[in-house]
């Protein structure tokens, strides 16, 4: 499978860990203290922005006081511990990163979550000695399913869009993997099981785990 290739691009959240959940919950409880109830298409409207798109919602949508800085601390504070101790690995994930660098290929990470949390997630997992490159929602102006995230990770690491491989949980992800020229995987995730079948029209491939996509395709 991978022998095309030369770089493989994970997405973090609902892809390499099972975090979504996480978020949902951050939502409630950070609009709950200023007494805004949870809006019903909050998830669909937010689904893809960076870290930073996501704070400018929030202060747009709900007439917040706070600067963007101020939400995206409050937000990196409620997060952290989550991230740190109850933050899991999705099935297969260092088997399948084991892999990858045994054929000699570069491994990247491109997220719309924060850096400082991404860091904290990785190592408190033990797996950010795995990765070449990681660009985050900190380092981008245009969430998914703009292309921006997965062609920085290609021009850091000098190489064509055209040899890397993408592995995504959410429409918005998938799409902008397509809209970079990239060969692209649907994961399967709890959070979208509603539109797994769209997921699975838009990408190449299409996998519960990474276990099984080991044995499907390697």
């Amino acid at each position: 499978m991978f022998d095309k290739f030369d770089c493989v691009i994970f997405d973090l959240d609902g892809t390499l860990i099972d975090s979504m959940g996480i978020w949902h919950q951050i939502d409630i409880d950070y609009l709950g203290e200023k007494g805004i109830p949870l809006p019903d298409d909050l998830q669909q409207k937010i689904e893809g922005k960076s870290f930073m798109e996501t704070a400018v919602y929030f202060k747009e949508r709900f007439s917040l006081p706070e600067t963007i800085e101020e939400i995206m601390e409050v937000w990196n504070v409620m997060s952290y511990e989550m991230y740190t101790t109850k933050v899991t690995l999705k099935k297969g994930v260092v088997n399948i990163l084991e892999h990858i660098k045994s054929k000699g290929k570069k491994l990247a990470i491109a997220t719309s979550n924060s850096a400082h949390l991404t860091a904290a997630v990785l190592k408190s997992m033990n797996i950010d000695d795995y990765f070449d490159t990681i660009v985050t929602g900190t380092d981008i102006t245009c969430g998914k399913p703009n292309p921006e995230i997965y062609l920085k990770v290609a021009d850091r690491l000098n190489i064509s869009p055209q040899k890397c491989f993408v592995f995504e949980d959410i429409i918005s992800g998938i799409m902008a993997g397509k809209n970079a020229g990239m060969t692209t995987c649907a994961v399967e995730d709890n959070y979208s099981l509603d539109v797994k079948d769209k997921k699975a029209e838009l990408a190449d491939y299409y996998t519960v785990d990474f276990d099984k996509f080991l044995e499907d395709y390697c």
